[in-house]
C-alpha cells in the first residue's frame, strides 16, 4: 500500500497528453494499486495518472452506485477511449489536482468507453450521470485536460489570478 503524491495546477505534467499502455506487467497492477489506495485516501471519485506523475493512459474510477457506498467496487481502465457520447447534464465538478474550485460543467449524460483491464483483455463500461461524469473528466486528464478548461475564461482566469496571488503570500511554518 503506497499513498502517492498528487500533483496540483499548475503542474506543467498535468498539462501533457499520456502514452497508451503497451506493458501489461507487476508494475501497472502495483502502480493501480497504490492509486486506489491514492484514491481513497483522498478521498476522490477518480484519478488518472497524470495526476500522479505518470504519462500513462491509466485511470482508476469509483465504481460504486450509490454516493455513501463510496469504494466498494473500484475499477481500473487501461487505455480508456470514449466510443459513445449521448444526451447532456451539467454537473458540479471537483478536482484532486485544483484545489479549492468548484464549478458546473457540461459533460455527456451517458458515454460508453472501450478500454483494457489490467491483462489486456478488452471490456466496454457503459455509464450515465454520475459515473459517466467521472470517466469523462479522468479520461480529459490522460488528454492534458484540466476541468479548468471546460470553464468560461472569466471564472478560469479568476480562478488562476487567486492561485498566482496564493503562491505569492509567505508560507506560515
Amino acid at each position: 500500500m503506497a499513498i502517492l503524491p498528487i500533483l496540483k495546477y499548475p503542474d506543467p505534467l498535468l498539462l501533457e497528453v499520456s502514452e497508451p499502455v503497451t506493458e501489461f506487467d507487476e508494475s501497472l497492477k502495483k502502480l493501480s494499486s497504490d492509486m486506489i489506495d491514492t484514491l481513497k485516501d483522498a478521498p476522490g471519485a477518480g484519478l488518472a495518472a497524470p495526476q500522479i506523475g505518470k504519462r500513462i493512459r491509466l485511470i482508476v474510477m469509483d465504481n460504486s452506485s450509490l454516493e455513501d457506498e463510496q469504494y466498494n467496487d473500484v475499477i481500473t481502465l487501461v487505455n480508456p477511449v470514449i466510443v459513445h457520447a449521448e444526451g447532456k447534464q451539467v454537473y458540479m465538478e471537483g478536482c484532486l489536482s485544483v484545489e479549492d474550485l468548484q464549478s458546473n460543467v457540461n459533460r455527456y449524460l451517458r458515454v460508453k468507453v472501450d478500454y483494457q483491464d489490467l491483462y489486456g483483455n478488452p471490456k466496454t463500461i457503459e455509464a450515465s450521470e454520475r459515473r459517466a461524469v467521472i470517466l469523462q473528466h479522468e479520461i480529459d486528464h490522460l488528454d492534458g485536460v484540466l476541468f479548468l478548461d471546460h470553464l468560461s475564461p472569466l471564472k478560469r482566469e479568476l480562478y488562476i489570478k487567486r492561485m498566482r496571488k496564493q503562491a505569492k503570500k509567505p508560507q506560515k511554518s
